[in-house]
């Protein structure tokens, strides 16, 4: 059978996580396995709530159908969420093993990070002469950060020169945050270190671009340097001065690490990667590598860069269309099924679509809330292929993951990728064998618009569906349920334009007013009255079959006749007087006792400009009948 290997990081280090995963592929060649990758994009400057909707993912995998599990700490730096994880896994009794983090009885594959900044600051210190020192470091619960900033103490106290480190700024990996820190330098006494070591590549950039716009030169005002040996700081003015930790290997060393430990079964293993500090422009190492030549290349290479960025937002503006033009949530199924089937060619031949089976039902009730730290036990399929064979069902059991995964074949690569908004889950995306377009930040913003997309869609569908539901309480009568008169001024308005428009028309207008109501309020009490009314708008109804009743007064109803009814008005009209009681004022009334004044006027388009003239002559009309009534005629 297949092996499953579950790996749980966030996409922010996205070149060194494929570079990970490639020295992970490269070693399972000879392996029938597969590697499942649960991303998320989730960031200490998230409000909770995004954060917790962003690591659900994580949530996702049981891990007892899974032979082994890797945490890439070097991008995922949440202790809590790393600690659950480790928990599950082990529960399940499936061999964990983290890299860039240590926790206490798991195995760990790492970079020796300790010795390559020893000689990235012995560098500073005997090329360039470099004394004062600032570290920005990542956050302090990061293992990799804190083992940087602990051996650039140790080079200095070796060095008995320890009040040379002058700062140790905490930037929790944002790069907002070294921008800050730099310009509050500047706006104090302008007076810089010799040298600002950073974490990593993209704190070191930041910090380049800060310093030039405060008017600062990198190298020759500060030198600076960084970590990881991005493509994006080798072909960065200056190119950076950095440390290889060669992740191509360490993911080579986990999968030798999980070999050993599904072998033996127990045990705590440890595997160091050597690393290799790599000078360079922004050190004033100018002639250490070509950064031009990289440059060059990466310019040829910006053409059909350019092109596949074209096609790839020309996609994602497709399909925000697609979903915000849908009216319904069953329309949005239809659309998005119909348009991958159609074009997948930026998806690729297995892609998968799933949503939370209350994400639709949730649009129509307020009171279905979607899952914060769970998915659903089957969840709906909106689109799913793999190898190009489309999925034929409505629902899936989620722990199976991937809709028609077949454990024969090739070696593949499964990115799985939330759908939220806020912390409520509306589903998952999976995408196969995409390290470019994971390395090229593209997952990120496809599964971002998706999400966006989805939500302006749910928003607006129940926005639609409450102001509906608020019509319709607008245009009912509460006690009879039928229209009021907000709902009969509404079809006035229509009417008129159409009059307004010469349209040959064919209405009638039928006034009613009930005889008795005051008398049996008097006698009886109201509620005796509401009775009365409901009887005698019920008597109204059912005889007006096909037209719309309203009431637009205490006892004062109207009908409004079309078709049939409009064509055998006045046989209706002796049928609603024949089904009533003999008019009478005696107290008490009998028990079903309905008596009612009626009129009726036709839409004449040579005499009536306006609805009011046909309404003003069935309302005398109804006055008239109501006086014959009471003189007994």
């Amino acid at each position: 059978m297949k092996k499953k290997i579950a790996v749980f990081t966030t996409g922010w280090g996205a070149e060194i996580l494929t570079q990970f995963l490639s020295g992970m592929r490269k070693e399972l060649e000879n392996d029938h396995a597969d590697i499942y990758l649960f991303l998320s994009f989730a960031a200490f400057s998230d409000s909770p709530e995004r954060r917790a909707g962003e690591m659900n993912i994580y949530n996702l995998p049981d891990m007892q159908d899974f032979d082994g599990a890797v945490i890439f700490a070097s991008g995922l730096d949440f202790k809590d969420t790393i600690d659950d994880i480790v928990d599950r896994c082990r529960k399940a009794n499936v061999p964990v093993i983290m890299q860039g983090a240590k926790r206490d009885g798991i195995s760990f594959v790492g970079s020796d990070n300790y010795q390559a900044v020893k000689d990235l600051c012995a560098h500073l210190r005997e090329k360039h002469e470099a004394k004062k020192m600032a570290f920005f470091a990542g956050s302090r619960d990061s293992h990799d950060s804190e083992l940087r900033l602990t051996a650039v103490r140790d080079y200095m106290r070796e060095k008995h020169c320890e009040e040379d480190l002058v700062e140790v700024f905490y930037t929790n990996w944002e790069n907002a945050a070294v921008t800050r820190r730099i310009n509050e330098m500047h706006e104090k006494d302008g007076k810089l270190p010799d040298v600002i070591i950073c974490a990593n590549d993209g704190l070191a950039m930041e910090a380049c671009v800060t310093l030039n716009a405060n008017g600062y030169d990198v190298p020759g005002d500060v030198l600076v340097t960084g970590f990881d040996y991005l493509d994006a700081s080798k072909i960065f003015d200056p190119s950076i001065a950095s440390v290889d930790q060669c992740f191509d290997k360490m993911g080579e060393a986990a999968i030798h690490l999980w070999r050993e430990l599904v072998k033996d079964g127990t045990g705590e293993r440890v595997e160091m990667v050597p690393c290799q500090f790599m000078p360079g422009e922004s050190c004033g190492c100018h002639d250490f590598r070509n950064s031009d030549q990289l440059r060059r290349r990466m310019g040829r290479e910006a053409f059909s860069l350019r092109a596949k960025t074209t096609y790839f937002n020309r996609k994602l503006d497709i399909i925000d269309s697609k979903i915000l033009s849908c009216l319904t949530y069953l329309e949005l199924k239809e659309s998005l099924h119909q348009l991958f089937t159609e074009d997948h060619v930026y998806e690729g031949d297995s892609f998968h679509l799933l949503l939370e089976p209350n994400f639709g039902l949730s649009i129509y009730d307020s009171e279905i809330k979607l899952n914060t730290d769970h998915y659903s036990k089957n969840m709906e399929v909106i689109y799913s292929s793999e190898n190009d064979e489309i999925f034929r069902g409505d629902l899936f059991p989620s722990r199976e993951l991937i809709p028609g995964h077949k454990e024969e074949g090739e070696n593949h690569l499964y990115v799985f990728l939330p759908l939220h908004e806020g912390a409520s889950t509306y589903g998952y995306l999976i995408f196969r064998d995409c390290l470019p377009e994971l390395e090229g930040h593209y997952l990120r913003q496809y599964y971002n618009r998706m999400c966006l997309a989805l939500e302006k869609f749910r928003y607006a569908l129940t926005l639609e569906h409450i102001n509906q539901r608020l019509l319709d309480l607008m245009g009912k009568d509460p006690l009879t349920n039928v229209n009021n008169r907000m709902a009969f001024e509404d079809k006035e308005k229509v009417l008129q334009s159409q009059i307004n428009d010469e349209k040959a028309l064919s209405f009638a207008v039928a006034m009613f007013d009930m005889n008795n109501l005051k008398q049996i309020n008097d006698s009886m009490g109201h509620e005796a009255g509401d009775l009365y009314l409901q009887r005698a708008c019920h008597l109204i109804c059912q005889v007006f079959k096909h037209s719309p009743v309203y009431r637009i007064g205490g006892d004062e109803f109207v009908a409004v006749l079309s078709g049939e009814d409009y064509d055998n008005r006045e046989m209706l009209m002796r049928m609603l007087d024949k089904m009533m009681s003999p008019y009478s004022e005696q107290v008490p009334l009998p028990p079903e006792y309905v008596s009612i004044a009626c009129g009726l006027a036709s839409f004449d388009p040579e005499t009536d400009q306006t609805v009011a003239d046909v309404r003003k002559r069935a309302d005398e009309a109804m006055y008239k009948d109501k006086a014959e009534k009471k003189a007994g005629k």
